[in-house]
């Protein structure tokens, strides 16, 4: 591998009215899985949750499911140009790769990449038909990942046919089609989906464009067998190829190329539940596979670079309700991991991580309290143990609580930090204590919804790449171009305000603002692509007119650093979008959006690319 392919592999990689009344809302937005594990109210947790259903995605519009992720407060994103390109989600001023990331229920990141975090560039908002985030350090639950928060994405679950497709900007083209059937004995839903565009240049100053094109399947089903026992499957495929910029000769600077990546991933779990009166388990086994080639076409057609990594879990999760509202979560795992890169600077490894957890909960009629440990041995680096404690209080009769909640986190080294050519066997985990403390009035999508959350994550042991141009002695003998080491510790601290108001029938408006302080304990500095300010704004209004919907939403972002020296400043940038929809009868709905309404040139990386302003029309069908 030349100097410019080393170059382009590593950027790739880490990249105030009259209030409506109360009403009822759906079940499935007031119930969460990455509280506990187990399908729980959001009311039982006092940790910071978020849950995002279909109708509000569908809202939203389009392929770009970042867009969805921006309303929840603590999200910013880092973005390597248009659609499709490497797009990683930050939480509360996290590293995107200390996000654990799920769909359906498995854990998808890629233990081939440097960072093994997971690229949201790879997913479309037409899969997806719930979110769920938790914020904040988690472990006890969720293991190695879960330092800034985790992430579960739920594919469509329709019962009956839907489909949608748009066209817009830069030839732009999003089609997605869901089918499900649902009975008392069986359930079984499928779902396909296609994205194109001609995109915009990954580097901002390039006149090339650089495309994107996906396709994605997914399905689930679930049989009944008698009255206590279900046999349950999931899986997805994505198959995906975005053209990429990189570092040309002589001067090695980021500039038009003719690369691309191809990326396939495959997830999938199957497994059993069995349900007595106070007993639930839920035994399965689930396999991840990521693999990637990046091509420079000026070299030929052979990739200069590739990367597998595949994961199988076997894991074993449980739920006790105890006498006198006591309930134990429980489980039990085990997780073998193996990566391999080529063709030059060719490695390869593996590793496996076992643990066991135990989270006790008490659950009255005016507070929730819950406490955990969870233990994991790791076959590189050996053991670690994590705590974590939560608690809610209901205040009076008003739907007001004050919840708090104390998590600890760890990230494994990566295969590539630990076994690579660049690797360090010695790495130890990273490592983190999160606080927070809010309070907060029901959830973000009642009627109401008020919540004003103070929050603090220290971090230590934290693995960066160390340069040894010039250095061959020490942790540098025999790693000339580098390697990794724990050399960093951090904190993240700041407040989180979120409004969600039904104003009227008719009229809805939605807030999520931060301030997040992300600094480098050891210099000071502000760590990188972090913006201590971050607000979305949304309004819906359904007119009288036909049912015409009128919507808009505001995302602003403060200026930030690109660099760990605070030398390279990255403006911050305001962005509006219309949006507009119209239904035909009780099936059919036309509807469009202007992106970018103010043409702004944006970064969240430095040197890369943004899209001006779009346009895009569509339609959906629901039978």
């Amino acid at each position: 591998m030349h100097f410019k392919s080393l170059l382009t592999v590593l950027s790739i990689a880490s990249s105030t009215s009259a209030w409506a009344e109360e009403t009822s809302v759906l079940p499935d937005e007031t119930i969460t899985v990455v509280a506990t594990g187990s399908a729980r109210p959001i009311d039982d947790s006092g940790q910071s949750l978020s849950v995002i259903a279909a109708d509000e995605i569908d809202a939203i519009q389009g392929p770009d499911l970042t867009r969805v992720l921006e309303r929840a407060p603590g999200v910013t994103l880092l973005r390597n140009g248009g659609l499709g390109a490497f797009t990683g989600v930050r939480v509360r001023g996290s590293a995107s790769e200390q996000v654990l990331v799920l769909v359906d229920g498995v854990r998808v990141a890629d233990v081939a990449a440097p960072g093994g975090g997971f690229d949201f560039g790879t997913v479309t908002s037409g899969e997806i038909g719930r979110i769920e985030l938790l914020r904040g350090s988690n472990s006890v639950i969720w293991g190695s990942d879960a330092l800034g928060g985790v992430i579960a994405l739920t594919t469509r679950e329709p019962d009956g046919a839907e489909a949608s497709a748009e066209y817009g900007a830069r030839d732009s083209f999003a089609a997605q089609a869901n089918w499900g059937l649902s009975t008392p004995a069986h359930t079984l839903q499928l779902g396909g989906g296609y994205v194109r565009t001609d995109g915009i240049s990954a580097t901002a100053n390039g006149s090339e464009r650089d495309g994107f094109r996906q396709r994605n399947l997914h399905g689930r089903g679930e049989l009944t067998l008698g009255n206590a026992i279900a046999l349950r499957a999931t899986a997805r495929y994505a198959d995906g190829r975005v053209d990429i910029d990189g570092f040309p000769p002589p001067s090695f600077a980021f500039a038009d190329t003719d690369e691309f990546q191809d990326t396939r991933q495959f997830s999938g779990r199957a497994g059993v539940v069995w349900e007595a009166d106070s007993v639930r388990i839920d035994a399965g086994y689930a396999h991840s596979d990521t693999r990637r080639d990046l091509v420079d076409r000026a070299g030929g057609d052979a990739p200069y670079f590739t990367s597998k990594g595949i994961s199988g879990r076997a894991e074993f999760l449980g739920r006790w309700d105890l006498a006198n509202r006591w309930t134990l979560d429980f489980g039990a795992d085990r997780q073998r991991d193996r990566f391999s890169t080529g063709p030059t600077f060719g490695s390869r490894g593996r590793a496996t991580l076992a643990s066991g957890h135990a989270l006790l909960g008490w659950h009255g009629a005016t507070a929730d309290l819950a406490a955990g440990v969870r233990y994991d041995h790791h076959s590189r680096f050996g053991s670690e143990w994590t705590l974590g404690a939560n608690g809610s209080v209901g205040l009076g009769d008003g739907g007001w609580r004050l919840r708090a909640s104390y998590g600890e986190g760890f990230k494994a080294p990566t295969l590539f930090q630990l076994l690579s050519d660049f690797g360090n066997p010695l790495l130890t985990p990273e490592r983190s204590r999160s606080y927070d403390v809010a309070i907060e009035r029901g959830d973000r999508n009642a009627p109401l919804h008020l919540a004003l959350t103070a929050f603090r994550r220290d971090s230590r042991d934290l693995i960066d790449f160390v340069s040894c141009f010039g250095n061959a002695t020490g942790i540098c003998a025999g790693r000339p171009f580098g390697t990794y080491d724990n050399v960093g510790r951090a904190r993240a601290e700041g407040i989180e305000l979120e409004l969600g108001a039904q104003v009227s029938e008719r009229f809805r408006t939605q807030a999520a603002y931060s301030y997040v302080r992300a600094r480098n304990r050891g210099t000071g500095d502000d760590l990188a692509r972090r913006p201590r300010h971050a607000l979305t704004l949304a309004a819906d209004w359904t007119t009288p007119w036909a049912g015409l919907a009128l919507g808009g939403d505001l995302r602003l972002v403060s200026d930030s650093f690109d660099d760990a020296g605070n030398f390279v400043p990255i403006d911050g940038h305001a962005l509006a979008t219309l949006r507009a929809s119209v239904p035909l009868g009780e099936q059919l709905e036309f509807y469009g959006r202007i992106e970018n309404l103010g043409d702004v040139r944006h970064e969240t990386a430095a040197g890369y690319g943004s899209a001006g302003r779009s346009a895009f029309a569509g339609a959906r069908v629901r039978f």
